[in-house]
């Protein structure tokens, strides 16, 4: 059945894909992205992607030439349906004749000589709608924006973007930066580091086990639960729909730690009876092991399904699902698969006197356990003083924890897409849209003037750089015909003005085709949330003092939604820690029929976890989508070492009454088994540095330090717990 079912999810693997866009895992529940996503439907705000050229001087003819055919080439590409840069850019201008509505740049007349440049750059930089939107202001970088249909194929449009700037072989740099670009690249990082990542986990792994086992069983046995656990799980996402995210890329390198934890265990103790009847050897085992397997299962389930309770977006709420159920694959493997295959896996003659040395001497045991074990029971105090020293300053560290949303955080530095971030923000006002929307005949003056005092409140913002909307083109058009430059208050007027516009593709970006509805088009330069949280409040102000039934006002962009995903960062943080351990404490003291021994197996997860955020706040880690994972993912694994340790205890102390047999036996029996687990699992996890995502290699780096310090709490804190509370 198992090789059925791997088989049948496993050819359905092939269908899994890969979702990086943010965007598309916004909540439908939440009004700010339902407006954000429904703008970039209705005006393709969300679906635009941009070639950033850069060099010492825009305004030389070659340069120029350079962007004609960049923007030239990018309007072949099948799935583009339009590009705009500063050679096709709509250019208004009065003339002898009337008005001029053509292009900024005539590609029949193109400017060679320095005059010609010269009267180029001060037409560029004496109007708002170039300087700094199209052409930064220091002149060395111009942008080349081109929008998706929305039946594109992102990855495949993207591609043939690179492809083809990138055979023009030109002499300048060039950045992509946009929607379609970065979520093109953020697949291609997820594809190379799962690619590359999970062998090198399982080969790490594998190493770790054969040192600590020394046996094809103990090697393979492992690996094989979480390869099968693996399968399972993501088989079923691609038979549901699902798509893996920047989070669920994770999921593998969890299910692997898990899945191979479990199994860890059950072959530690199957060597430790091991006598010569192979199949008792594997119930005896499995009756210790069973309640504490289900047990670690159970609560590690209940820290994924944590996630599900206060996320923001979908794709933690998705990671929280798939790890779950990878964890229950992985439990339900090792409590049946695994024994019978241990059941009929015959042991050589050698292998028998290889176990029975094993049992008698071992280096953990004789080094590093029965040291341990000594130690506890001559200092417990000493080692509760310690970890009361070490919580207290890590407590002091939590205060120091700095929040981000930031996508420039996601990159290392050199990166190009971080640098394109860079010159987006330092150039062009940044890359964080901000969508103003008006409902209402955008034709009247009334709604045309708010539009008009709308950009103008907004410009009262440090972070503003510039607006664009269908205002600024009226209030042009008039100033060049009339030489007033404001908004007509003659409707008729604005008509005819609107007539001179009409046919433009510039009017598909600000305005509806029924002109019932209009946008102004802005970004936000600073990734500070606290001026981000300053400009909501004072736009969501004006707006409630300004609409009216002719002309109703909502604003949205990425802004407003980092607000809400760095607020989510702390609810769904504390939500899902505090769903976690109280269930942990309720379901362990209820299997184990003492609701204190519950408390006892969670104090040591908890202290390890409070340690785990005051290293995040002392060394600068920044709590962000990914990070906000680790602590209930650290609970989740790391509560297992804990159950173990209680479990063994209270079974011994039952039989024999004696606290130091029974702590004895636990700490060189199951210590060894979590010894070598933390090891393999923070093995795995330290893969992750390696990532070519920045927050996931702070994920693999403090799930590996978490799981050490929730070794440590079992194998010391917890075992000084029990050792002073049974004295007393």
């Amino acid at each position: 059945m198992v090789l059925c079912t791997s088989l049948y999810l496993g050819y359905h693997l092939q269908f899994l894909s890969i979702n990086s866009d943010i965007l598309s895992s916004l909540p439908d529940d939440d009004k700010d992205a339902v407006l954000l996503k429904s703008i970039g439907e209705r005006f393709g705000g969300n679906n635009m992607g941009i070639v950033i050229l850069e060099t010492d001087n825009i305004f030389q003819a070659d340069v120029i030439s350079h962007i004609k055919l960049i923007t030239d080439s990018l309007a072949t590409i099948e799935g583009i349906t339009s590009v705009t840069s500063l050679t096709n850019i709509i250019d208004i201008k009065s003339n002898e004749y009337g008005l001029d509505i053509g292009k900024l740049v005539d590609e029949y007349d193109m400017p060679e000589t320095p005059v010609q440049l010269d009267e180029l750059r001060e037409r560029v930089f004496a109007k708002e709608m170039y300087r700094g939107s199209i052409v930064s202001d220091d002149g060395t970088s111009a942008l080349i924006i081109f929008t998706l249909d929305e039946d594109a194929i992102v990855k495949e449009v993207a591609a043939r973007v690179k492809d083809k700037t990138a055979s023009l072989n030109l002499p300048e740099k060039l950045y992509y930066i946009g929607s379609p670009m970065l979520v093109t690249y953020i697949s291609d990082l997820m594809t190379r580091d799962l690619v590359r990542l999970l062998p090198i986990a399982f080969f790490l792994i594998a190493l770790i086990l054969m040192l600590s086992f020394r046996s094809v069983r103990g090697v393979l046995l492992p690996l094989l639960t979480a390869a099968i656990a693996i399968i399972w799980t993501l088989g079923i996402m691609a038979l549901g729909g699902y798509e893996m995210s920047m989070i669920s890329n994770n999921i593998p390198i969890i299910i692997l730690a898990v899945g191979t934890a479990y199994t860890i265990h059950v072959i530690n103790r199957v060597y430790q009876v091991f006598e010569n009847d192979q199949v008792k050897a594997v119930k005896r085992s499995m009756v210790y092991l069973i309640i504490p397997i289900i047990l670690a299962a159970i609560t590690t389930i209940i820290g994924f399904v944590s996630f599900i309770f206060g996320a923001y977006l979908n794709m933690i709420r998705d990671f929280g699902i798939f790890t779950a159920l990878g964890t229950l694959f992985s439990a339900l493997l090792t409590i049946f698969f695994i024994p019978a295959v241990l059941s009929v896996m015959p042991v050589s003659r050698k292998n028998k006197s290889h176990l029975k040395e094993q049992k008698e001497k071992s280096y953990l045991s004789e080094k590093m356990l029965l040291p341990l074990n000594n130690l506890l029971f001559k200092h417990p105090k000493y080692i509760l003083t310690s970890w009361g020293i070490l919580i207290t300053l890590s407590i002091a560290g939590i205060f120091f924890i700095e929040r981000s949303v930031d996508i420039q955080e996601y990159f290392k530095k050199g990166n190009p897409t971080r640098q394109a971030e860079s010159i987006m923000v330092e150039k062009f006002g940044g890359t964080k849209p901000i969508f103003v929307l008006f409902k209402g005949d955008v034709q009247s003056p009334e709604v045309l003037k708010m539009m008009e005092k709308t950009a103008s409140f907004m410009k009262q913002s440090p972070d503003i750089y510039t607006t664009q909307s269908i205002a600024d083109l009226i209030i042009e058009l008039n100033g060049l015909i009339g030489g007033n430059y404001e908004i007509p208050d003659d409707r008729d007027m604005i008509e005819q003005l609107w007539f001179l516009l009409d046919g433009n593709e510039t009017l598909d970006r600000f305005v509806s085709q029924d002109l019932d509805e209009g946008i102004i088009i802005s970004k936000f330069k600073s990734p500070d949330n606290q001026a981000k949280k300053k400009f909501a409040g004072d736009m969501h102000q004006f707006i409630k003092e300004n609409s009216s039934t002719e002309c109703t006002i909502e604003i949205t962009g990425m802004p407003f939604v980092d607000i809400t995903m760095d607020r989510s960062l702390i609810n769904s943080q504390l939500l899902s820690l505090s769903i976690a351990v109280f269930f942990v404490i309720i379901i362990v003291g209820l299997i184990l029929r003492s609701l204190i021994r519950g408390v006892y197996a969670t104090i040591s997860i908890v202290a390890s976890i409070i340690i785990l955020f005051g290293v995040m706040g002392i060394t600068g880690i920044s709590l962000n989508i990914a990070t906000v994972l680790v602590a209930s993912v650290a609970l989740g694994i790391g509560i297992d070492y804990s159950i173990h340790v209680i479990s063994h205890f209270n079974h011994i102390f039952k039989q024999t009454g004696d606290v130091k047999k029974a702590l004895e036996e636990t700490i060189t029996i199951s210590g060894k088994a979590i010894l070598i687990n933390v090891l393999s699992v923070s093995g795995g996890f330290l893969v992750l540095i390696f990532s070519e995502m920045v927050p996931l290699q702070y994920f693999g780096f403090l799930i590996a330090l978490s799981m050490i310090g929730s070794s440590q709490g079992a194998l010391t804190l917890l075992p000084v717990i029990l050792i002073l509370v049974h004295r007393k």
